[in-house]
């Protein structure tokens, strides 16, 4: 049975690969397609908050300290952190190859691998928009255990159909199929209707 978005309960992880406009992106088309401030959890790892500094600045860092419960890696006793939680997808975006590897791995030794964790054991959505280019035989084995664990791969491969005019809707084309595989409707998404 699908929620209605406003019921919906979501983490957002931010690893730290680089990419951090597609987790800014993303955590604003989330508050737009009406999911509750409160239903919303950011988790950064400590690599994930440098590089997005690094790349969008610290207005950028404020203004999603300021619009969103964010929580520490470190923090187990948060509630998402039990399968007994409400929460139902966890978003890795962007997430880094050592991420993918730990939760590949089944080693939950931060906040956000443990999340990985519960949403793969109870049976949720869990979406890893990995962000790493060429790939080695490690990061496929990985991608291809997780995947065989019921999550779901996501590259950050951005399409051109809809011939994207600037880098906010070139970056729209990965972060609107992320929605889409979770299944949030948003207004203004693209969709193939062919030639």
């Amino acid at each position: 049975m699908l929620l209605e978005n406003e019921n919906r309960k979501i983490v957002v992880g931010i690893t730290g690969a680089s990419g951090s406009c597609y987790a800014y992106r993303l955590l604003k088309q989330l508050r737009a397609a009406d999911i509750s401030r409160d239903n919303i959890a950011v988790i950064f790892s400590l690599n994930g908050l440098k590089v997005f500094e690094y790349e969008l600045g610290m207005d950028a860092l404020k203004e999603i300290s300021k619009n969103f419960k964010v929580f520490d890696n470190s923090d187990f006793m948060t509630p998402f952190a039990s399968g007994s939680s409400y929460f139902d997808t966890l978003i890795v975006a962007p997430c880094s190859m050592g991420t993918l590897a730990r939760i590949a791995s089944g080693i939950a030794s931060d906040l956000i691998s443990r999340t990985a964790d519960v949403m793969l054991k109870e049976r949720k959505r869990l979406i890893l928009m990995t962000r790493e280019t060429p790939l080695n035989s490690i990061h496929l084995e990985n991608m291809l255990r997780v995947t065989n664990a019921g999550g779901i791969i996501c590259p950050a491969s951005p399409s051109f159909y809809s011939n994207p005019f600037d880098i906010e809707s070139l970056i729209s084309t990965v972060t609107e199929r992320i929605l889409s595989l979770s299944e949030i409707d948003c207004s203004g998404r693209y969709e193939w209707m062919g030639m």
